[in-house]
């Protein structure tokens, strides 16, 4: 994960690397996804979410297009 500053920020970045976007977020909901991702990891009971209970997570959080699918 790498933080910038703004969209122009990580632009700039991606211009001087020669990557292509990947997801982007905003400090808030990466703090969002991290509290709804882990909070039940320490309980007994937890188990991994299934592919469709992740992507809800991340459609819930507007975490929505082709990166943030998990199959083809």
């Amino acid at each position: 994960m790498l933080l910038f500053r703004d969209e122009g920020h990580a632009r700039k970045w991606r211009e001087a690397h020669r990557i292509d976007q990947g997801g982007t977020m905003t400090l808030q909901t990466g703090w969002r996804l991290a509290q709804l991702w882990y909070t039940d990891k320490r309980e007994p009971r937890w188990r991994r979410r299934t592919l469709d209970e992740a992507e809800a997570v991340f459609a819930g959080l507007g975490l929505v297009g082709e990166f943030w699918r998990l199959r083809p």
